[in-house]
């Protein structure tokens, strides 16, 4: 997609958003609350007109194809469901409308764990199982692309786990994968690449590798059981000092070896000196901290 503007009203939901999703990696798609996330997906499928710009699936307008499941498949809202309708007879219905043969409903329905609750109306399923009968019919046409909205939410434990090894599996597989997710703790385990937006503008558009060394910043993690000490005899070597924790100082500027030289010349007491490695939770926050619409105090 390409300089993708959309306003509603006085609000500009998107600003000239622009970005690709490459095949064979699964990219995390991210951003505070407001920040275009869900608009951008709802226009590459066509659900929205933008202002300006072009979202285009294999080069073409997901309106121009004929049988778009076969392309990209989709889940954006889990409930959007016919309540007195079975999971199979939902599946069955979309496969008729998209030419598809009757036996990739049950190859799919197999595929994300719901053969015992097939022919159950969907009225009855809870939110996790919702999740897995829309990504069933996200892989119904069997596409090279898949887009995900928030697919971790409702998940159960072992739901949570299914959908890590799921979603990597599908980049495996060579498919174009992009997830949007507030849950960063589980893009980590799973994203290769990460978009981060903010304000309808991308922020970021990079590996995640790179983003958390980034985010570490060559940062050095001491514990120590004497924070102040550590502090003083670090800083006084021209290191800039921060200290997170009661029991843990970190450093950067200065290298691990010169640390434990430092220390011990000091008789500053300390367990362990390590590179710091930040989590995709800080990158993200570091990221988007500008970015951000709606902020809370935080009870004391």
């Amino acid at each position: 997609m390409a300089g993708l503007r959309k306003r509603y009203g006085g609000t500009q939901a998107l600003d000239g958003m622009s970005f690709a999703v490459r095949s064979g990696l699964v990219t995390g798609f991210v951003g505070p609350n407001g920040a275009g996330k869900s608009t951008t997906m709802r226009v590459i499928l066509g659900l929205d007109a933008v202002d300006e710009g072009t979202a285009l699936i294999d080069g073409r307008p997901y309106r121009s194809l004929r049988h778009p499941l076969k392309h990209a498949g989709s889940l954006l809202d889990a409930g959007a469901l016919h309540p007195a309708r079975t999971a199979r007879n939902h599946l069955l219905w979309l496969a008729h409308s998209q030419g598809l043969p009757v036996r990739r409903v049950d190859e799919v329905i197999e595929q994300v764990g719901l053969t015992p609750a097939a022919r159950r109306k969907t009225g009855g399923y809870s939110l996790g199982m919702r999740q897995r009968l829309g990504i069933a019919a996200a892989l119904l046409g069997d596409p090279p692309i898949i887009m995900l909205d928030e697919p971790f939410n409702g998940m159960d434990p072992e739901g949570i786990v299914w959908m890590r090894g799921f979603l990597r599996s599908l980049g495996a597989q060579g498919r174009s994968v992009l997830v949007s997710s507030h849950l960063m703790s589980e893009l980590q385990d799973t994203a290769d690449h990460l978009v981060a937006v903010g304000r309808g503008k991308v922020l970021a558009d990079s590996s995640v590798a790179d983003l958390i060394a980034t985010a570490s910043r060559n940062r050095v993690a001491v514990r120590t059981t004497a924070t102040a000490a550590a502090t003083a005899v670090l800083s006084g070597a021209g290191a800039v000092v921060a200290a997170p924790s009661h029991d843990t100082v970190t450093a950067t500027g200065i290298a691990p070896n010169h640390i434990v030289t430092l220390l011990n010349g000091s008789g500053v007491p300390f367990s362990e000196v390590s590179a710091h490695r930040a989590t995709l939770e800080q990158a993200y926050l570091e990221l988007t901290r500008s970015a951000v619409e709606f902020r809370a105090e935080v009870p004391r």
